[in-house]
């Protein structure tokens, strides 16, 4: 019954933020490496962010540094993305995730079902 909820997504404008809020419904949450990927049209599964199970920790794909930030709040169940400067090369269905950890999709165990951001020109 673990469930990852993904909320925040939408249509914004270049140079844009947006941020994208997962809902975790983990009663072990703290036990998880929370993570996000992205996914375009025609392209594959793409390693966006991962932040460690205490949030001391994180670290993320070079194509976001400086622009994107991973934060969680382990009372509330949830992890956090904040999309900044957005291009519109970040047009994705971007996916929360829950696992050991990494930057490869095979280390993480939950997925949710993903929420569209649109960056348009």
């Amino acid at each position: 019954q673990v469930q990852l909820i993904e909320s925040g997504g939408g249509l914004v404008q270049a140079g844009g933020s947006l941020r994208l809020s997962c809902a975790a419904s983990i009663r072990t949450f703290n036990w998880y490496v929370m993570g996000w990927f992205r996914q375009a049209p025609g392209k594959e599964r793409e390693f966006v962010a991962a932040i460690s199970r205490s949030g001391d920790t994180t670290y993320d794909a070079d194509s976001v540094k400086g622009r994107f930030t991973i934060s969680r709040d382990n009372a509330k169940n949830t992890v956090y993305l904040q999309m900044n400067s957005l291009k519109p090369e970040d047009t994705a269905v971007y996916y929360c995730v829950a696992g050991r950890g990494g930057r490869t999709y095979r280390s993480y165990e939950y997925w949710g079902q993903g929420t569209q951001v649109t960056v348009s020109s």
